[in-house]
């Protein structure tokens, strides 16, 4: 496993890091011996940056980080600011205090390594007082280090402004290409580390759905594809699945003889140098390999790039729901 210095946390993180929605239970029940077995896979393949958060099945994903005893050397990250007692405008820097409190219990640990800002409201991310907040706790000791995750290249932006922000958690895809342009290179020149969430577009870039494919009633997949719940760009990066589903189809054609799509996918990310890790969830420990495989895949060549940015601006960008 290659690492990557995760910017000016100075963590040197994999290239392919686990997230962990899905020991919260949130896309359906999730087995306490398969949420072990994940663990321990990751583990076992030198995956070394973990990210989960306080709301993933209302701290389960926490708890179940603290129940896997062999983690030492692991990173781990959490989140704050979409519980009830802050979201969407009860902000303070008190309350965050005592959110942070509660994910540090049920991780087991005195110090936190990274919290990250959970896609708070982006009116609250202009105002600013939070990043003031976050510095005055970190300075305390709550946490090592602090971050973002936004939903929106503006979002991005506005934190970058903001010198204690480390890391920021983007969505980034071969299905939402346009952090490339403005946000990696400024994010490298601030030395921000870049966490990329949703590689696989929720699975439509792994090639394995078709028009078939069921989702649990439990999973965003099936009751935030339109947006109903939460932003739409977080369930198949603002695709209706429909459209998904055809335009992964067209992409066969790119993936390199004995790679999967899911690995070209990936690969495709970890080209770009200003990325730290990328982190995929995973439902089963065995779907670990094949993405940690795409980190030894050699580089995409230049002229596929430019293939898959001309076809995102032409058969792509139109079809993506929600703001960019």
């Amino acid at each position: 496993m290659q690492h990557r210095r995760l910017g000016k946390t100075g963590f040197q993180v994999s290239e392919i890091g686990l997230g962990l929605w899905q020991l919260g239970g949130d896309f359906g029940p999730l087995a306490d011996d398969t949420a072990t077995g994940i663990l321990a896979e990751a583990n076992s393949l030198g995956v070394n940056f973990w990210d989960t958060a306080d709301v993933y099945g209302s701290g389960l994903s926490e708890s179940r980080v603290r129940s896997f005893p062999a983690k030492a050397g692991v990173t781990i990250a959490t989140k704050v600011g979409r519980s009830g007692t802050l979201y969407p405008d009860k902000y303070s820097k008190q309350a965050i205090k005592d959110s942070l409190a509660g994910s540090a219990r049920r991780l087991g640990v005195e110090v936190l390594d990274l919290v990250q800002l959970h896609t708070i409201p982006t009116d609250v991310l202009r105002q600013g007082d939070v990043f003031g907040w976050m510095d005055e706790l970190q300075a305390e000791g709550l946490f090592r280090f602090y971050g973002a995750s936004v939903e929106t290249i503006e979002e991005g932006l506005i934190c970058l402004e903001h010198p204690g922000v480390s890391t920021l958690q983007i969505i980034f895809n071969i299905f939402r290409q346009d952090a490339a342009k403005e946000l990696l290179p400024r994010a490298r020149d601030r030395d921000v580390g870049i966490i990329v969430r949703l590689p696989l577009a929720s699975g439509l870039l792994s090639g394995k759905f078709s028009a078939h494919t069921h989702f649990a009633a439990q999973d965003h997949r099936y009751y935030n594809r339109d947006g109903k719940a939460f932003n739409v760009g977080e369930t198949f990066s603002g695709l209706p699945f429909e459209t998904g589903l055809a335009l992964a189809d067209e992409l066969k054609d790119l993936v390199p003889e004995g790679w999967t799509m899911a690995q070209m996918a990936l690969r495709w990310i970890l080209d770009y140098e200003p990325i730290s890790t990328v982190i995929a969830g995973v439902s089963r420990p065995e779907q670990l390999a094949d993405n940690v495989a795409a980190a030894d895949r050699p580089p995409l060549s230049r002229e596929v790039h430019e293939r898959l940015a001309g076809w995102y601006i032409e058969r792509v960008r139109p079809h993506v729901r929600g703001q960019i």
